[in-house]
């Protein structure tokens, strides 16, 4: 069994863990989901976009300090303007942000994975916690990007909860036989976004499937050993960390609650754009670098 294969098989039965913890204990309380679920993000998830000069380097054949600058200026303009988008219009920020993610998190599946497999999988983890915590979605959406603009784009993700549900266990049953694994991938994440807790599921989401399926596939992608891969994270991290800190005492003096979530998901948003233009382009070639 391969590493991507192994770490799917690992995913699925983490997911089935907090799925079953979700069912049979008291669900933490918003406060606490935050800031575990903030915690994991930050030092597990994130870190896999660190991993962005690699196909920088490769896709643009960055060689010159020149070139590299060109690229930083161009990632933090993509980004800032997701900021900005989020403060003139949350209403198309928060769609936005969403249809993007569904694309993203398609890109998970391993090849051969059907376009409907790819987007009811990746569309999962956002619409079927609303069916049983749509008021939390909500809330969520409404710390974000405050309520007039949350609360139309939750309630019809909640329309679309039940058919987005049957045609994933549609998708689930044409795959069990072909590729058992996929069929058990999808399971499991959808399981996870039905039961547990909205925060609680998207960091064992992000975190356990998304980015480390990412990391391993960096590390195939670039041949590197993962303590050089970690040495090229260092610095991007550290940038963020830097940028991120700045965001924060920008943020006006909000509730706990509200600073924590707009914080973590507008920075998510941002980052996510600039990293998608260079990893989709890297996807839809099957991973195969362009340089030796």
């Amino acid at each position: 069994m391969n590493a991507l294969r192994l770490q799917g098989l690992i995913f699925s039965v983490l997911a089935f863990a907090t799925a079953a913890f979700s069912v049979f204990l008291a669900p933490m309380d918003l406060p606490q989901a935050l800031w575990l679920a903030t915690l994991l993000i930050v030092l597990i998830g994130i870190p896999h976009g660190a991993l962005d000069p690699i196909f920088a380097k490769d896709l643009q054949q960055i060689k010159t300090r020149a070139s590299w600058a060109g690229f930083v200026l161009g990632y933090l303009l993509l980004a800032a303007l997701v900021v900005c988008l989020w403060w003139v219009s949350p209403t198309v920020f928060l769609i936005g942000f969403l249809g993007v993610s569904v694309l993203h998190f398609s890109g998970d599946l391993a090849p051969g994975a059907t376009v409907l497999s790819r987007l009811l999988y990746g569309g999962s983890v956002i619409t079927l916690p609303c069916l049983w915590h749509a008021d939390e979605v909500g809330r969520l959406f409404s710390l974000m990007v405050g309520a007039d603009a949350a609360l139309p784009v939750a309630a019809g993700l909640h329309l679309i909860a039940w058919p987005w549900l049957a045609g994933l266990a549609v998708v689930v049953v044409r795959n069990r036989r072909r590729d058992w694994l996929l069929a058990l991938e999808i399971t499991a994440v959808g399981l996870l976004a039905l039961t547990a807790t909205p925060m609680v599921g998207f960091a064992v989401f992000f975190c356990g499937m998304h980015s480390m399926r990412h990391i391993l596939r960096t590390q195939k992608y670039s041949g590197f050993t993962p303590q050089r891969l970690a040495l090229v994270s260092v610095l991007p991290m550290l940038a963020v960390l830097l940028m991120a800190s700045l965001g924060w005492t920008l943020l006006p003096e909000l509730p706990a609650d509200e600073r924590v979530v707009r914080f973590l998901f507008v920075t998510l948003a941002a980052l996510t754009v600039p990293h998608m233009v260079l990893v989709e382009r890297v996807r839809f070639t099957g991973w195969q670098p362009r340089t030796v």
